[in-house]
């Protein structure tokens, strides 16, 4: 029986049965049409029940057909809203993280300084507060990308020595706040994956094991079980009741109730979409105030392990003393901001330019030791057509950073084709140090 509650499709099904019956009783009616005048009277009954049907039918299939072109739609506008927001995100990225960029090295060339025991505190309140911020910009960044459908991976061999050492120049300070131990196990497995969200899902895992151990310390390795490394993050922190184990991996889940925690409860779900995008397995093991191990299962490399010997951190720094390194930099305030930690904090000698033909007027005859070049220069300009350029008056592959706030794959495989170093913005003071000592060294 037809329904006008019944959504179009049951009412296409329906009718459709109904006129088969139907059909099915008039070719009976008509052989049998010489039984008697009432038969004939049933026959032309039934075929007008059929017409009604019948257009029915084509109403319900009319209805249908328009729901379908108004999902249609209304699939192409969620489509192309979602693409919208993408968009709006990545051109603004830059825009919000230059400024935050150029603060930060400031904040680090002021702490520096000599300071009281209240300017002391401010500026370590103020480090806090730059570092929420750059996480929940970074989570949401992150988020937007991971739930795009057109999402494109760079995967290549990464190694794992080289992200540890990135790690620990981005984390020491704040595990040694806390009074906490963060050590790394050196390693020379490289493994496949695309290194920039490999590296913040390694580095939500740090962040949330600093924040969740309050004594003890953070260690970071790597197991090689078969083809599979397993990099694991092992704290000593208050451990993770089982009834929990799947929901922190929700969006703003946090465990306990302790305000004074920070963040807003998104990087373990970063790490869960970016390990389920990537195809990389997630393990948890914890005991409830004995701490808490995860585990990411990473494909190894074969043949693709490298040399662990590499300059302690003090032989590195020394190094750079006396160098000289060509910034090229359209924005005024992350330009003086690079002047003063390569000059003050790493005793180079910086120059610093605004742009391609800037840094080719003031290089002149004698190249530098090392290219600092932001990607997103003005009118059309970029940090690859600067370093390019360099290079090819210089007459050697002169040694390049590149930075960026755009997290496009296709920058990483620029750089990793010119064999330029990438990092991303916000720039930490520390790790351009650890970088550029490698660099020259």
């Amino acid at each position: 029986m037809l329904r006008d509650d019944d959504p179009p499709e049951r009412q296409v099904a329906k009718l459709r049965r109904i006129n088969e019956v139907l059909i099915d009783r008039i070719d009976r009616l008509e052989e049998s049409r010489g039984s008697g005048w009432s038969m004939f009277q049933a026959a032309v009954a039934l075929e007008q029940e059929v017409l009604t049907r019948t257009r029915q039918l084509e109403k319900a299939m009319a209805d249908l057909s328009q729901r379908n072109r108004e999902l249609a739609v209304a699939r192409a506008a969620a489509e192309e809203a979602n693409r919208s927001k993408t968009r709006f995100l990545r051109a603004a990225s830059h825009d919000l993280l230059q400024p935050l960029s150029a603060a930060r090295l400031f904040l680090s060339a002021l702490t520096d300084t000599p300071m009281d025991a209240q300017q002391q505190e401010l500026t370590q309140r103020l480090s806090g507060a730059f570092e929420s911020v750059e996480q929940l910009m970074h989570a949401v960044l992150d988020i937007s990308r991971l739930d795009s459908q057109r999402i494109e991976f760079d995967r290549q061999p990464v190694p794992l020595g080289e992200l540890f050492r990135r790690l620990a120049a981005e984390y020491a300070p704040l595990a040694e706040a806390k009074g906490l131990r963060l050590s790394f196990v050196a390693t020379d497995l490289v493994v496949e994956s695309d290194p920039v969200f490999l590296r913040r899902i390694a580095q939500n895992l740090v962040s949330n094991a600093i924040k969740y151990t309050n004594r003890g310390g953070v260690v970071v390795g790597v197991r090689r079980q078969g083809p599979t490394c397993w990099l694991c993050v092992h704290d000593s922190g208050v451990g993770i009741p089982a009834v929990d184990r799947n929901r922190i991996f929700d969006e703003f889940q946090r465990l306990g109730n302790d305000s004074g925690t920070p963040g807003m409860g998104l990087g373990l779900s970063i790490v869960r979409r970016a390990c389920s995008k990537l195809g990389h397995p997630i393990s948890l093991e914890s005991e409830a105030m004995r701490g808490t191990v995860f585990k990411i299962g990473l494909p190894r490399v074969e043949g693709g392990d490298v040399d662990r010997r590499t300059k302690p951190p003090d032989a590195a720094m020394l190094a750079l003393r006396g160098r000289v390194a060509l910034v090229v930099e359209n924005d005024p305030d992350m330009r003086r901001g690079y002047e003063m930690i390569l000059k003050d904090r790493l005793g180079m000698v910086p120059r610093v330019t605004g742009g391609t033909a800037e840094a080719v007027a003031t290089m002149g005859e004698e190249p530098p030791d090392v290219i600092l070049a932001d990607y997103s220069l003005e009118n059309g300009d970029t940090g690859v057509s600067a370093i390019v350029t360099l290079r090819a008056m210089a007459g050697r592959a002169v040694p390049a950073v590149m930075v960026t706030a755009h997290r496009d794959p296709e920058i990483a495989r620029t750089c990793a084709a010119m064999g330029v170093y990438l990092m991303e913005k916000p720039v930490r003071p520390a790790e351009l140090g650890e970088v550029l000592g490698r660099l020259l060294t």
